[in-house]
């Protein structure tokens, strides 16, 4: 059997995936999945307050802005202690 075609190679490729990246960027795994969940959820928050304000313009003026600073801020500082 060829290594293309071997399951069990497949399955480390497939499990290596869920590795590199989080260490790509200094996490583990649970820290990578925590860190993005809270970007997610902040996201929708920023996105939700720009529904509102589309709909009702003097309502949510800057908060959406303010949380892609955030999130700017967040990604830009990733991996550091600053």
């Amino acid at each position: 059997m060829s290594r293309a075609t071997d399951p069990t190679h497949e399955k480390s490729n497939f499990f290596r995936a869920f590795h590199d990246h989080p260490a790509s960027v200094g996490e583990t795994y649970f820290g990578h999945m925590r860190f993005a969940l809270r970007f997610s959820g902040k996201l929708f928050v920023a996105a939700c307050a720009a529904l509102v304000h589309a709909i009702i313009p003097p309502l949510c003026e800057t908060t959406a802005s303010r949380a892609v600073k955030e999130l700017y801020q967040m990604c830009h500082h990733r991996g550091t202690n600053t």
